[in-house]
């Protein structure tokens, strides 16, 4: 439905040409919740902005529907008003002067093709119903509050019907409850009206919990694309498996690549795991390994995996969780554990870790993946 090929767009500044996007490939299904994600600077927002046609790139193509609304090679590039798209910016740019009925309503009265009045009605009370809106229609905007604001900013990107949904960053400006809130209402009436929806954000609990596939984006490319748990689970670099939550990296040496037999420098045992292809005798390499996926015992336990020892130095409360910062032979290996363990600084623990929720990564390359 959304098809995006080799986009390139560049920027002038006092230093020179600054590429913010860098030959970005991707391909977004009908119906499918499509997010970017990535740090601040890593060129996601421009990427939705050229898809929007808010600017102009220098290269490469992208067609929403099977029609073609942006290639600069050949001279195309079609204005936004005219892409069949809607679009929720991050400050949701809720006119004051209108009231919510008049914000939704304002996309169907300047178009060439004006509806009819009654059909203007029928429509946005339709998309406010869906919004959870309809009894605050004629409510003043400046009486609205931030859950609000970003309701009636959707319903004004879906009064026009469009095939594609834009959402850039749409709920960081709420507060934490309120976003988990709206993060749960977005996901389900997206998906409820099935509308293809690409979402940008640097927030990967968002990106996690509402996208059935991500991209994630650093230095204005795509660095690895799947769905939520394999990018989380299977990450291919040190930069997606450090973005995408805590983890930890456990230096390791391989022992035997026909084995897939790698050894932890922390005097654990061999483990083994699915190696990288290329692996050789003696490489250095680093074992991801998840904080939730480590098991921690107070004392040396029979267990079949490997143990690293070392002592509590530090405890995080978390309400759900707690986490728990182990000193292992000069290196802090984080772990997650249940509020209720009892554990105190200086503590003596035992670290088992599970060879099946690990990967490995090469230094300067690309992992083996994790299995899940």
């Amino acid at each position: 439905m959304l098809y995006v090929k080799g986009l390139v767009k560049a920027y002038e500044t006092a230093d020179g040409q600054v590429r913010a996007v860098q030959g970005v490939d991707f391909e977004v299904k009908e119906g499918e919740f499509y997010a970017l994600l990535g740090p601040s600077g890593c060129g996601k927002t421009t990427t939705l902005r050229c898809i929007a046609g808010l600017e102009r790139p220098q290269g490469g193509e992208v067609r929403i529907g099977g029609a073609v609304v942006s290639e600069p090679e050949r001279g195309i590039h079609v204005p936004p008003y005219a892409r069949d798209i809607g679009m929720v910016f991050q400050s949701y740019a809720i006119w004051p002067h209108m009231d919510v009925f008049g914000n939704v309503a304002y996309p169907l009265r300047v178009r060439r093709d004006r509806p009819g009045r009654a059909e203007i009605e029928a429509r946005v009370m339709e998309v406010l119903g869906l919004v959870g809106m309809a009894e605050m229609a004629r409510r003043p905007a400046t009486q609205l509050s931030g859950g609000q604001q970003q309701r009636v900013a959707l319903a004004r990107a879906l009064v026009r019907r469009p095939s594609l949904l834009l959402l850039d960053e749409p709920l960081s400006n709420l507060d934490a409850k309120l976003r988990e809130q709206m993060r749960h209402e977005l996901k389900e009436m997206v998906h409820r009206i099935a509308i293809t929806t690409l979402y940008v954000t640097h927030d990967q609990s968002e990106a996690l919990a509402m996208a059935d596939r991500i991209a994630v984006m650093a230095g204005g490319s795509v660095v690895q694309e799947g769905d939520p748990r394999e990018v989380y689970s299977r990450p291919r670099s040190s930069f997606v498996a450090s973005f995408l939550g805590v983890t930890n990296f456990l230096a390791a040496q391989v022992v035997d690549p026909s084995q897939d037999l790698v050894a932890i420098d922390r005097d654990a045992g061999p483990l083994r795991l699915p190696l990288p292809s290329g692996c050789t005798p003696g490489e250095r390499v680093d074992v991801v390994v998840r904080p939730e996926d480590i098991t921690v015992y107070s004392s040396a336990p029979s267990v079949a995996e490997p143990l690293l020892a070392g002592v509590v130095e530090h405890l995080v409360f978390q309400g759900g969780q707690t986490e728990c910062h182990v000193r292992v032979a000069g290196e802090v290996v984080r772990i997650m554990v249940h509020p209720a363990t009892q554990m105190i600084p200086g503590d003596r623990v035992w670290l088992s870790i599970n060879p099946d929720r690990c990967a490995v990564l090469r230094r300067g390359g690309r992992s083996s993946g994790r299995t899940s």
